[in-house]
């Protein structure tokens, strides 16, 4: 489904003539042909939803991290470049939870599993990635996680 909705977007954007989101898309692309290269060298399928996402959400993050240190070197047509890219990525991903909303699901999943202290954070860890894969960054949720069960 995921393949199906860049590839229409890929074809919207040539029509429009739109470069940085047909540059975009077709990172994407690369990035998921990419994977699937190496999902046959292990003996796997093509990349699932779930995988793509997770792409996407790697693609994100190091955009992010260029950004910054476009910023920090005095290149910001360089960092608005990398944003402007982020942007069109964030259009295939599902919409991101809010600090708050992540709090109340880790939350929820600690009251659900039982957790009790920090050696129960992988399990938690485990239910949230299934549930909300591509809607949550984990690494604040990690973080979220820790200081409820330090806490609790």
């Amino acid at each position: 489904m995921m393949r199906d909705h860049l590839a229409a977007a890929l074809k919207d954007a040539m029509k429009s003539k739109d470069a940085p989101r047909l540059s975009a898309v077709r990172l994407i692309q690369s990035e998921i042909k990419t994977r699937d290269i190496a999902n046959r060298g292990t003996g796997k399928g093509d990349a699932s939803d779930d995988e793509i996402l997770q792409i996407l959400a790697k693609m994100v993050k190091q955009r992010e991290e260029s950004a910054k240190i476009y910023e920090d070197n005095a290149r910001p047509e360089l960092a608005a470049k990398e944003r402007a890219e982020i942007v069109v990525i964030q259009d295939f991903m599902p919409k991101q939870l809010s600090e708050a909303e992540v709090q109340a699901n880790v939350a929820a999943a600690i009251a659900e599993l039982g957790a009790s202290g920090p050696k129960d954070m992988g399990k938690v860890m485990a239910v949230l990635k299934e549930r909300y894969a591509g809607q949550m960054d984990f690494a604040k949720a990690s973080s979220t996680l820790k200081a409820l069960l330090s806490g609790a």
